[in-house]
């Protein structure tokens, strides 16, 4: 919001006093942390200044930088208008998003969705539109479960990711409570996850844990694999049987132990079974010509192991989540 001073041409920016209250999924987080959420446009140098200088109060009090939120508070900016701008908290666009969900699991907390490979989980490097976080955003909002401009931080989020050209199930959360109790319930190894995959070859033995060491390259957006620990590797644990074979080639269901970037994918060449249709660590020219679009890999079913560890998602423990196998693309041909 801009006004022209009388006789003269110029904009002066307008600084106005906003009022932010602290609802139940903006509460428990730090100042700084929800300020970045919040006013998506105050750049974080400015953010840090204007609570030193108390042009950003709690409670209409000076507040520390590290302050915990609670439900309620409410956050007073002395700040310019320009910095409120967010085009996130338009819906309009969600509501004329046409959702297509595979809805594998959903309550008032999380939602599991089966989905499809080829599709993007979030937005990437290049801008692409239709991702599954948005059609996840859209399908809440037009059951009437979230609103963008009654939140001042929060919007739902997936807990877990799987690479554009895998399948499976992921999690979403629908409050913060749930992200946060999930994402937690994720570290801990809670929540075991098992996939369908297809490899090149007979394994040589009907199952197994293997463990190795792998490396990100953040740059080619690939993994190395050792067999010993070295430097900059992190352990990765990987366990298989072997649901069936033929033609040469084995169908598996694997469980991860550790769940590391390309885990699985690197993992399987390494020991020199790339899975069917691998084209990063693989060579996929004749697995193109037989079919396989993606690789065949697929997170089918999880398990959850709360145990003691239970909170507000304590009603999931002992609870297991599946697509059927048959419907898996790549199963048909192991028939």
């Amino acid at each position: 919001m801009f006004i022209d001073p009388p006789g003269g041409f110029l904009s002066i920016p307008v600084v106005l006093m906003k009022t932010l209250v602290i609802g139940p999924n903006d509460a428990g987080q730090r100042l700084d942390k929800f300020l970045t959420k919040a006013v998506r446009g105050l750049p974080q140098s400015l953010m840090y200044k204007f609570i030193r200088t108390k042009k950003i109060k709690v409670n209409r009090k000076r507040a520390a930088i590290s302050l915990q939120l609670r439900e309620g508070d409410e956050v007073s900016l002395f700040i310019r208008d320009e910095f409120f701008g967010s085009p996130e908290r338009d819906g309009s666009a969600l509501g004329s998003v046409t959702p297509a969900l595979d809805v594998v699991y959903e309550d008032a907390n999380v939602i599991l969705i089966n989905k499809k490979p080829g599709v993007l989980v979030h937005e990437d490097s290049e801008g692409r539109d239709n991702t599954l976080l948005l059609r996840l955003r859209s399908y809440l909002y037009q059951k009437g479960e979230y609103d963008p401009a009654s939140e001042a931080s929060f919007a739902p989020a997936f807990c877990n990711r799987i690479d554009r050209n895998t399948g499976g199930i992921v999690i979403a959360a629908k409050n913060a409570a749930a992200l946060r109790e999930m994402n937690g319930l994720i570290r801990l190894g809670k929540v075991r996850k098992y996939y369908l995959c297809a490899v090149h070859g007979r394994m040589p033995a009907r199952s197994d844990l293997l463990t190795a060491y792998l490396r990100k390259d953040g740059s080619t957006n690939t993994v190395d694999i050792s067999d010993a620990p070295r430097p900059g590797y992190r352990e990765i644990r990987t366990g298989y049987r072997v649901l069936s074979e033929k033609e040469g080639n084995s169908l598996l269901e694997v469980e991860l132990f550790t769940g590391r970037t390309h885990q699985i994918r690197a993992q399987m060449a390494h020991i020199g079974h790339p899975l069917l249709g691998e084209g990063k660590y693989g060579i996929s020219r004749e697995d193109r010509k037989a079919g396989y679009r993606y690789q065949a890999l697929y997170s089918y079913r999880l398990f959850f192991d709360i145990g003691e560890a239970s909170g507000t998602l304590g009603y999931l423990d002992g609870r297991e989540f599946s697509v059927d196998p048959s419907s898996v693309w790549f199963t048909e041909a192991f028939g």
